[in-house]
């Protein structure tokens, strides 16, 4: 295992919530690898550890927002090289469905976007932190089950 993920599970809920969070933010992150390092290796609660997972990636993802709200488009694509293409399609995607587009920011690289764009267009913050919240602890419910199903 390598160093960084030990360091998070040295942690426990705290270190999950950490991962989670940048996970959640821009950051090149593999959250779902520490809480099932987590769950494997140890006996924390399965809803404690989703909850800190949930917390942590949700709170990145309003980061992500919160830096839409903050730069231009052009800035948001040089500082986090995100191709003109990808945020487009993402924008559009937010104009078409509002804020209830925050649920799909659990998906890997495009989340990111769909949470910037959320914020380049300043859709409704509650009723991103809403859907946000929604789809990233389905997420964690969905890794969590699957790990414990295969540790049984």
């Amino acid at each position: 295992m390598d160093p960084l993920n030990e360091f998070f599970i040295s942690y426990g809920y705290w270190g999950m919530g950490l991962a989670s969070f940048l996970a959640g933010t821009f950051f090149p992150f593999s959250s779902e690898a520490v809480m099932a390092a987590l769950l494997v290796s140890s006996d924390m609660d399965p809803v404690m550890t989703v909850v800190a997972g949930t917390i942590g990636n949700v709170v990145g993802s309003m980061v992500n927002y919160l830096i839409g709200t903050a730069a231009s488009p052009a800035q948001i694509q040089k500082w986090f090289r995100i191709k003109e293409k990808r945020l487009d399609s993402a924008q559009r995607y937010v104009q078409r469905y509002g804020s209830w587009m925050g649920f799909f920011s659990f998906i890997p690289i495009l989340g990111t976007a769909i949470s910037i764009a959320l914020g380049v267009l300043r859709a409704n913050v509650w009723g991103t932190l809403l859907s946000t919240f929604l789809g990233k602890c389905l997420r964690y419910i969905v890794v969590a089950y699957s790990v414990l199903a295969i540790k049984s």
